[in-house]
């Protein structure tokens, strides 16, 4: 009388735990399809800006036209602007970085 019941379980069983298994296959199927994209600039500031932390920091290319530099800057110093809450720190180093991309040294001339 209990093999039928014991049977029976053990096929329910199996059937809810394959149902488990492919839900979460699929899932990680679908994970794992999505890019990875970061965002943003991910860590820390170098002592000297070089070309590349400035072009990371605007999101451009190193040798980005003009315009494309500083609607960039507009951009991004819109969402850290110090009168709208950002820091004084991160909108002194986007500056720096349109600085850098657009030509202009230390003393503020061509080179």
């Amino acid at each position: 009388m209990a093999t039928p019941l014991v049977a029976g379980l053990s096929v329910a069983a199996a059937a809810m735990g394959s149902r488990y298994m492919l839900q979460a296959w699929q899932a990680f199927r679908t994970r794992a399809a999505m890019p990875r994209v970061r965002r943003f600039y991910p860590g820390g500031f170098e002592r000297e800006m070089t070309r590349r932390e400035a072009a990371l920091i605007l999101g451009v290319r190193e040798r980005a036209a003009f315009d494309k530099i500083k609607e960039a800057h507009k951009r991004v110093m819109v969402a850290n602007h110090p009168d709208a809450g950002g820091s004084h720190y991160i909108a002194s180093k986007i500056n720096e970085a349109k600085d850098m991309l657009m030509g202009k040294g230390k003393s503020g001339s061509m080179f």
